[in-house]
């Protein structure tokens, strides 16, 4: 995933690759708590390679005290390039506004995007994404460096009636 998609993700290859198991086991496990959905599409038993992935985390709120309307965040969005274009990427992300909507109780999804990733860009406005007009600086480069570049926020207002 991130050695095909390194403006995806925040983690650096080599960064994921210095990760203990017990490390990559605390991730899953916290991937896996109350306020986390992970939704992973695989070929089933025959084949149980993960085709894609999208995780839904619960944003608590934060020092307005509550008022702004509940928020998930759309973390982790990985498609494997063989099945980019054929309708999985669609499938997850309205997956991941249901569960967001119903099981989380979100009215917002919110996801960052890098500023250069035009196919992700695309593909969120034509799913009812609008940016939000702010951004933070990424982290890094694809290879590591240090980046001039920044991640964008987008946002789409959830409604339990529209979803799923």
């Amino acid at each position: 995933m991130l050695a095909d998609s390194p403006l995806a993700y925040l983690e650096t290859l080599s960064a994921a690759r210095r990760q203990t198991d017990t490390q990559w086991q605390e991730r899953a496990a916290a991937m896996s708590s109350g306020s986390n959905v992970t939704l992973v599409a695989d070929g089933g038993p025959d084949d149980p390679r993960v085709r894609g992935l999208m995780r839904v985390v619960l944003d608590e709120p934060g020092a307005e005290g509550g008022h702004q309307p509940r928020r998930a965040m759309l973390l982790s969005v990985y498609v494997a390039p063989a099945y980019r274009g054929l309708g999985l990427a669609e499938d997850l992300l309205e997956e991941a506004c249901r569960v967001a909507a119903l099981d989380l109780g979100a009215a917002v999804l919110e996801l960052g995007v890098h500023e250069d990733n035009a196919r992700a860009k695309a593909f969120y406005l034509r799913h009812g994404f609008t940016f939000t007009g702010h951004s933070k600086p990424f982290p890094h480069g694809p290879g590591g460096e240090a980046s001039a570049k920044h991640e964008l926020t987008m946002e789409r207002p959830l409604s339990p009636a529209k979803v799923g």
